[in-house]
């Protein structure tokens, strides 16, 4: 393991950017480690409330983050110690069926994006376009038309100087107005401050393996009443008076089938990256605390399902630091993990939390979210292609190990501190009495900007490139080099920048004559990846954490529909809890790209990003 961290040219910058204390005239006035001891110290300040060493604990968080082998969310980086004092960077919020619950999200929204926080959200209670309004009489104009608000909201704050607002839109595949929603981004420039999830239960993806051509029947959230879509409605336009009660029977009439709208979905992902999909039973089926309600939204980059009103911090320890004689460190990498777990508990004991709601909600359920990134950087010391079983053992074993270590650190600070408040009744005193600090403990997010400031891959994402240009910052571009191919290259004495320049400008590793084919091997990026491997990575990890997994499944631009539709259904098969792919080329500024890749961008609309550095 590293016994210290060199921030590179790009993480000074982005600290420098985003992260760092600015004064009145807009001058940096923090250097990075200054940065690290502001959060270490304000964090560690909770260890007083539980009789623990303030300054050890200072000081284990400090060189935890000073050395890169774990980082906090960006909202903890950018506030901790500062006025605002919002750490969690995943909120969910409801949105009720009336317009005081609606315009009460809107602010709540606007608060917590204020602040540096995402927000996610299901559309699902609101009732359908044209449905009846007791209190005036009138219709109402639907979902989409208050998603509207909600996104011209997050568009007005901008979170400021610190980061674009991120949301997550989701909604029932059984709510009258899906077929509005699944087609509400085709056009590029709306809602673009929002990724967006279609829900679909177990009952729908074995229904449509079954008979694809069954009725898909959707439901008044309002009144239970069952309706048929008939194939003829004008999408953008119907309201519920276009629609059959499903009590007519659909008979020998056109209407959407099963399949119909698993197409619609496929097809609008192929287009755009949107949406994705949501297995919503599969993300209800791990919800601790089930006796609190079910679950319906997740965070912005999906890894986080959250109850109504509740928040989460999350955190990430960068496995290839840990890599040490051609092995895993395991006894290391837990004491990271360990270290990680208590920052986390500690930050909801000094979160800011703005909103009444939320911190009675956190503080009772108290969820975490650790994690991994590095994981592609880790294979590369270790001589794993990430396309290969034994990259899949690999994953299977830190995916675990985070777990375990995890779950352990929870135990013992339950025994030293207490359970979460709701435990009781909760899975983990149900299925088996077990003390537990956090409801939740692990997830797997992007980590965009922090795997810049830790000089490492992405989450669990392979490489994207091995010399690119990373597009952030408000528009500006890095040039960025794979660290641990650099550092590989120079030892098999082909490193030269020339060659460096030749893979941004869209070259190939496998068309260089002096690179061995081990090599070529070894160092494979996200468009070397058949999709069914970027799954099974998903699927492998997904095996052993308790929250999910934010995953990018990288298609070539000449991907076929067909193509999307194998890669959702593999996700249900092997037990994911969502899905999302990215067609490359489908953003016209997709954050990571070659030379080559930029003059190809604007030949399809945008879409979702791989994976996006503004979520980290």
């Amino acid at each position: 393991m590293d016994e210290k961290h060199t921030l590179s040219e790009n993480a000074l910058l982005t600290l420098r950017t985003r992260y760092l204390i600015r004064n009145e005239r807009g001058e940096v006035i923090e250097r990075p480690r200054q940065m690290f001891r502001r959060v270490a110290r304000f964090v560690a300040g909770a260890e007083a409330r539980y009789g623990g060493d303030v300054e050890a604990a200072a000081n284990e968080f400090h060189t935890a983050m000073a050395r890169g082998i774990f980082l906090p969310n960006s909202p903890t980086l950018m506030n901790a110690g500062r006025s605002l004092g919002v750490l969690s960077a995943c909120f969910v919020l409801p949105i009720d069926d009336s317009v005081e619950g609606i315009f009460e999200s809107v602010k709540h929204t606007a608060q917590i994006q204020k602040a540096g926080g995402g927000t996610g959200f299901s559309f699902d209670r609101l009732r359908p376009t044209g449905d009846y309004i007791a209190g005036s009489g009138g219709r109402t104009s639907g979902p989409i038309s208050f998603w509207r608000v909600f996104a011209e909201a997050t568009r007005a704050i901008q979170q400021g100087a610190f980061r674009r607002g991120a949301n997550m839109g989701m909604m029932s595949a059984r709510h009258p107005d899906i077929l509005k929603f699944i087609t509400a981004k085709s056009d590029p420039s709306a809602f673009e401050n929002f990724n967006i999830s279609v829900k679909v239960a177990n009952d729908f993806m074995e229904s449509l393996r079954r008979t694809g051509d069954a009725p898909h029947i959707v439901v008044n959230p309002r009144t239970g009443d069952r309706y048929y879509l008939p194939r003829r409605l004008n999408v953008a336009e119907y309201t519920l008076a276009d629609l059959i009660p499903a009590t007519d029977g659909a008979g020998e009439r056109e209407v959407y089938t099963l399949r119909d709208i698993w197409r619609l979905i496929v097809e609008g992902a192929w287009d755009t990256g949107e949406p994705g999909v949501c297995f919503i039973d599969r993300v209800n089926a791990d919800n601790p605390t089930p006796h609190l309600g079910r679950i319906e939204a997740t965070n912005p980059c999906g890894e986080q399902p959250l109850l109504d009103y509740e928040a989460c911090n999350l955190g990430s320890v960068d496995v290839s630091k840990f890599i040490r004689d051609g092995r895993l460190d395991r006894r290391a990498f837990a004491g990271a993990v360990h270290t990680g777990v208590r920052f986390l508990d500690d930050v909801i004991d000094v979160n800011n939390y703005i909103i009444p709601e939320i911190e009675s909600v956190c503080r009772a359920n108290r969820k975490i979210g650790l994690g991994l990134m590095g994981l592609a950087d880790a294979m590369f010391e270790l001589g794993i292609p990430y396309d290969s079983d034994e990259a899949l053992d690999f994953a299977r074993r830190v995916a675990k190990l985070l777990t375990d270590e995890a779950f352990a650190a929870g135990e013992r600070l339950a025994r030293e501190r207490g359970s979460f408040p709701n435990w009781l009744d909760s899975r983990w005193q149900t299925a088996g009495d077990r003390p537990m600090r956090n409801a939740a403990v692990t997830c797997i997010a992007p980590t965009g900007t922090l795997s810049i400031i830790a000089g490492c891959t992405g989450g669990i994402e392979p490489a994207y490139a091995l010399a690119y240009r990373r597009h952030v910052l408000d528009g500006r571009t890095l040039p960025d080099v794979n660290p641990a191919f650099k550092r590989h290259a120079e030892r098999m004495g082909f490193w030269s920048e020339e060659l460096a320049r030749r893979l941004a400008a869209g070259g190939k590793l496998a068309d260089e004559p002096a690179v061995d084919e081990r090599t070529k091997r070894l160092f494979i990026t996200a468009h070397d990846i058949r999709p069914i491997g970027h799954i099974r990575m998903q699927a492998a990890f997904q095996e052993f954490i308790d929250g999910a997994i934010s995953k990018t499944i990288n298609l070539p631009g000449h991907a076929t529909a067909d193509d999307v539709a194998a890669v959702y259904q593999a996700a249900y098969d092997l037990g994911c809890k969502g899905v999302t792919v990215y067609r490359d080329g489908c953003r016209a500024a997709q954050p990571m790209a070659t030379d080559a890749e930029k003059a190809t961008l604007a030949c399809t609309p945008c879409g979702r990003p791989y994976p996006s550095p503004e979520r980290g």
